[in-house]
């Protein structure tokens, strides 16, 4: 049966991670094993228990309990499941519950590179690319169109942040990825990658050059939403490719662009 538990308390410390704690505080640098995540959404919540994350509590309204999240709650165990009318979660949490159910979860240990890394053929790297909705997206078109697994630069926004995990319809929790402990990363060659960046110069290659699908190991690297990839980190890699365009357009979002590249460089 379930535990459930209406909300009268606002200043409940239960509903802190809910309702007062910021995306930094969830993430809890400092004790990284104390670390929390929201998942939002029915959809989410099972993919993230499907991969065998932890769940701590629930927070939902009250009609979903016998409703879209009894599947949920059934999975979750006896973990507390809070509950109200939406008026009151709103005021609670600030905003309205696009699905009408959040999972407070734990964080895992994030794996090595080598780990994650060993057995892929098609890996994405994303540098200082902030923008938790791009992130999002980036992780849908990833797990969707044949990458093996995300490496983030220290400057990229959380993928299990809220609205991160919302928009990639929980692929975050089915596709490895762990962040670079540096960059560049040495690792990357030795494990026999080679690296493409996308980006706009006059040595750019066509995403539809034959030699890039002739490598056996491939890593694509992707910049920041408004200056790109450093000139270092284009320096540095084996190759730079540009996708084709039309009407004299130059550039594409970096989350559109990298639906196109995966498509196109996915491994067969």
């Amino acid at each position: 049966m379930a535990n459930v538990t209406e909300i009268t308390d606002f200043s409940a410390p239960e509903l802190d991670v809910y309702a007062r704690l910021t995306e930094a505080q969830l993430l809890n640098r400092f004790e990284p094993r104390k670390g929390m995540f929201i998942a939002e959404s029915p959809k989410v919540i099972h993919r993230a228990l499907d991969a065998g994350y932890e769940p701590v509590s629930l927070l939902m309204e009250r009609k979903h309990i016998e409703g879209q999240a009894a599947d949920v709650i059934a999975r979750c165990g006896d973990v507390p499941v809070f509950t109200a009318e939406p008026d009151v979660l709103t005021q609670l949490t600030g905003f309205q519950l696009t699905r009408g159910v959040l999972c407070a979860m734990r964080r895992p240990q994030l794996p090595a590179v080598e780990e994650i890394c060993r057995d892929a053929k098609r890996i994405v790297i994303l540098e200082n690319v902030m923008n938790p909705t791009n992130v999002g997206a980036i992780f849908r078109s990833a797990a969707a169109l044949g990458m093996d697994a995300v490496l983030l630069t220290p400057g990229c926004s959380n993928p299990l942040y809220r609205r991160s995990a919302r928009v990639s319809m929980g692929t975050v929790f089915q596709i490895p990825w762990t962040f670079l402990p540096q960059w560049p990363c040495p690792t990357l060659s030795e494990m026999g990658f080679k690296t493409a960046a996308l980006a706009l110069t006059d040595n750019s290659i066509s995403i539809e050059d034959p030699v890039l699908m002739a490598q056996e190991k491939l890593a694509l690297i992707l910049g920041s939403e408004g200056d790109g990839l450093t000139e270092d980190t284009i320096a540095r890699c084996d190759f730079t490719v540009k996708i084709p365009m039309y009407h004299d357009v130059d550039s594409l979002n970096v989350a559109a662009a990298s639906a196109v590249a995966f498509w196109q460089l996915r491994s067969k």
